[in-house]
């Protein structure tokens, strides 16, 4: 709607960081997107973005109108969901905030089976792990999070929680390959490729070793698990990923559990922020994400 424009243009600016990359997004001049930038602190009487020489960022005023803006694009998405589905034809925007596990597989197809149905609802993926999570709901950036062992949960609302033991993966030849079950003190006999110390995996990893007084040596970190999946099979070497981040049938790579009397199974936190209607489209995907994890894991 039109008086939601100069509400777009602050909300792409905040994302991008920067006026010239919001007006290439958007398909104006950077000169007319910073003039009405500039009109819209004009009328507030304050700045809503301090400038610096490599681009912008919110001001404390920007930060409490950022929120309003996302706030009232929310609720026109979600009115504008409800008129559709009056129609029959359903219309809306979803932003998911997910570990790096849900991205190659689960996401993919799960969107896919979504849009088959409903061809004009729009999706926005975006990668946040553990503390960034919450905060995407919080600010209004995404409408639902899985996030994997989250650092806290003060504004979480669960929809589900859903059980996910550590894999150890590695090549089909590995000496470990032939075992249904790992033990983490055979695991720490061979070279491994860790996750960075951020993520979730490597939390659990690092709470069984100290239990248990072993030494995890790795050889390789990452933060990318897609790097660690097949550098594992590269080196030759075991890394470690969720059930939900594997793919279905690749003769390339063989998964294990690691036996959870070792390693507890993580916990995937599905949910949205306290208090908040979810628009139409987000509310009838979580449904159906709902519907999948109750039917393929162990879920709360």
């Amino acid at each position: 709607m039109r008086h939601m424009s100069p509400f777009k243009y602050v909300d792409i600016v905040a994302r991008t960081g920067s006026i010239r990359r919001a007006a290439e997004t958007l398909a104006i001049t950077s000169t007319a997107l910073n003039r009405r930038i500039l009109t819209l602190e004009e009328e507030l009487g304050v700045s809503i973005f301090e400038r610096h020489p490599r681009g912008v960022r919110l001001s404390a005023a920007g930060e409490l109108l950022i929120h309003h803006i996302r706030t009232q694009m929310s609720d026109l998405e979600r009115v504008k969901s409800q008129i559709a589905d009056l129609s029959g034809e359903r219309r809306g925007h979803v932003s998911i905030a997910c570990s790096q596990a849900l991205l190659p597989y689960f996401l993919p197809e799960q969107i896919s089976i979504y849009r088959k149905a409903h061809p004009k609802v729009t999706f926005e993926v975006l990668l946040r792990d553990r503390a960034e999570a919450e905060q995407a709901l919080l600010d209004i950036s995404a409408d639902i999070a899985l996030v994997f062992e989250p650092v806290r949960l003060l504004e979480f609302q669960h929809i589900l929680t859903i059980r996910q033991p550590v894999h150890a993966i590695m090549a089909p030849d590995h000496p470990l390959a032939g075992q249904d079950v790992l033990r983490l003190r055979d695991i720490v006999q061979h070279p491994v490729a860790v996750p960075s110390h951020a993520y979730g995996v490597r939390h659990l990893l690092e709470i069984a070793t100290i239990k248990s007084s072993l030494v995890l040596n790795p050889m390789v970190e990452s933060d990318s698990f897609e790097f660690l999946r097949h550098h594992a099979v590269a080196e030759n070497i075991i890394s470690f990923q969720l059930p939900i981040g594997l793919p279905q049938d690749d003769p390339g790579i063989v998964s294990r559990p690691i036996d959870s009397r070792d390693v507890p199974p993580g916990m995937l936190y599905f949910g949205q922020l306290k208090g908040r209607t979810l628009p139409v489209a987000s509310a009838r995907f979580a449904q159906q994400m709902q519907e999948t994890f109750v039917r393929r894991y162990e879920c709360d």
